[in-house]
């Protein structure tokens, strides 16, 4: 049947070597800003899940992956605070849906 992609990509504008793109996609998935998952209404029919959460629980610093590039950078020279508070938040937010993705996962 039809399938749909939504895929992590680097790009020149995130402000590294793009030779290191594919270490940071690993990063932004192991760190849990790009969780990897999976949803196919068929496994219904077969007493299946029909979402599949793919990723581990994360286990990387989603603080790596933001200084790694320079769009959370320039924020974190102009405004430090802001950048604090913003990290924070894409921290929780992540930790919020990963929790949601694996209650999806079980039911």
């Amino acid at each position: 049947g039809p399938s749909l992609v939504i895929a992590y990509s680097h790009c020149i504008a995130h402000g590294y070597d793009l030779c290191h793109g594919f270490e940071h996609q690993k990063l932004a998935t192991e760190s849990g800003y790009w969780p990897l998952y999976r949803y196919d209404p068929r496994r219904v029919a077969g007493d299946g899940h029909p979402f599949v959460l793919d990723s581990a629980h994360p286990k990387a610093d989603v603080m790596r992956l933001l200084a790694g590039e320079s769009r959370f950078q320039i924020t974190a020279q102009h405004d430090p605070e802001r950048y604090r508070a913003l990290s924070a938040e894409v921290q929780r937010q992540i930790t919020r849906r990963i929790a949601l993705y694996e209650d999806m996962a079980k039911h």
